[in-house]
């Protein structure tokens, strides 16, 4: 996939998305995975065929993550470019940015990432984690296992903020106790992020929940070794950092660190298998998978499934033709859960090995059912048990 073009092909012959992630900005490393995981979907389809016989046409643009430029891209592609189903954003800030536009012009964003939850659109596909898909069982298992003073920190926006929020119950209702809290800059200096973590180090906690994105998270990372912090004693704990970012940072400066995931790239399952080796071969051997370009991947396929049954691209056909999909995706069975627009998918906590990938430490027996709005899941719930703790 390259930048917008004029199509070759009327609309009649093929079906025309578009593509949104920012490979330039502060988020570069995993939006960029995002496209690849996208792309590589797309690549497959039409190398096919294409769905019910026509291929799949992307108009792409890059934001430069920053949300503003979301807004503008998301509406050029819902007009001029006459698009109506977009693949795209990572951030909640680039989500909420274009969430105006895509309701206005009744268009179909699908969105890969893990989010903070409280949000449901008839107009989005959610296919990554609610909180009670990852927030919950990391943070039984941080208090179980590294002890009962957590430390809150993390950029500046609305993610952050609402993931701390429920971290601070959950770890309150295990016992746990929050040793601080704070925020930085989205794109926080060094002077910034070592002031942070010497108030950490005056606190002292067990552990560090980091909501920390983009390049930021990756200063904080090395800077946290570089003054001495010892993972085997105070790790950070994370959402997000996979294993792209994790070559970026270096995987000297990230072992022993935690994150709480539905996908790593160690997953020892067939359907991976297919996953890492099509990945490979299309972008090189030497390109780390992670949850973000599993994701994106695996979101694709559910599309095209979605197109297959309704055979247009009309949001609603296409909405009620995914709704209770099911797909055996790179981590394992997934499904479009038909009451919220959300995944059900498989909880997992992974720990940093010093060659950049991950242990899994601790998996849940199976998927478990989104709950964006915590209507259902129980603060304080038991997740781990003793049939589920790997390490």
């Amino acid at each position: 996939m390259t930048a917008a073009r004029p199509a070759k092909q009327s609309d009649r012959d093929v079906w025309r998305v578009g593509v949104l992630f920012s490979r330039t900005g502060l988020m570069a490393v995993s939006e960029s995975e995002h496209f690849f995981g996208t792309a590589l979907a797309i690549q497959e389809f039409n190398e096919a065929g294409g769905v019910l016989g026509r291929e799949i046409e992307v108009v792409a643009y890059d934001p430069g993550s920053n949300p503003e430029t979301y807004r503008k891209m998301a509406d050029r592609l819902l007009t001029e470019d006459g698009v109506s189903v977009i693949f795209g954003c990572s951030t909640s800030a680039e989500r909420k940015a274009v969430l105006q536009a895509i309701e206005r012009r009744n268009g179909l964003l699908w969105y890969p990432s893990l989010y903070e939850g409280f949000e449901y659109s008839p107009n989005v596909i959610y296919t990554g984690a609610a909180p009670n898909q990852n927030s919950f069982p990391l943070a039984e298992y941080i208090v179980r296992k590294h002890g009962p003073r957590v430390y809150l920190i993390g950029s500046d926006y609305i993610y952050p903020r609402e993931s701390n929020r429920i971290m601070r119950d959950l770890v309150e209702s295990y016992a746990g106790q929050v040793a601080g809290e704070q925020y930085v800059a989205m794109d926080a200096s060094d002077a910034e992020l070592t002031r942070a973590l010497e108030l950490i180090r005056m606190r002292a906690p067990d552990v560090v929940f980091s909501t920390i994105v983009g390049r930021s998270a990756q200063r904080f990372y090395r800077l946290f070794r570089e003054m001495g912090f010892d993972p085997a004693k105070m790790p950070i704990a994370s959402l997000t950092m996979a294993e792209g970012e994790i070559r970026e940072i270096g995987p000297d400066f990230c072992a022993g660190h935690l994150t709480a995931s539905g996908y790593f790239g160690s997953l020892k399952r067939d359907s991976n298998g297919r996953f890492k080796a099509a990945f490979a071969k299309a972008f090189g051997a030497d390109k780390p998978v992670s949850m973000w370009s599993a994701g994106a991947y695996a979101q694709v396929k559910l599309f095209a499934k979605a197109l297959t049954q309704a055979g247009s691209l009309d949001t609603q056909r296409l909405v009620d033709a995914a709704l209770g999909l099911s797909l055996e995706a790179p981590e394992g069975p997934i499904q479009i859960d038909p009451d919220n627009n959300h995944i059900w998918l498989t909880p997992r906590i992974g720990q940093v090995r010093p060659d950049g990938e991950f242990d899994i430490v601790w998996e849940g027996k199976s998927p478990i059912k989104p709950d964006p709005y915590l209507s259902v899941s129980p603060i304080g719930g038991r997740w781990l048990t003793e049939e589920t703790e790997l390490a």
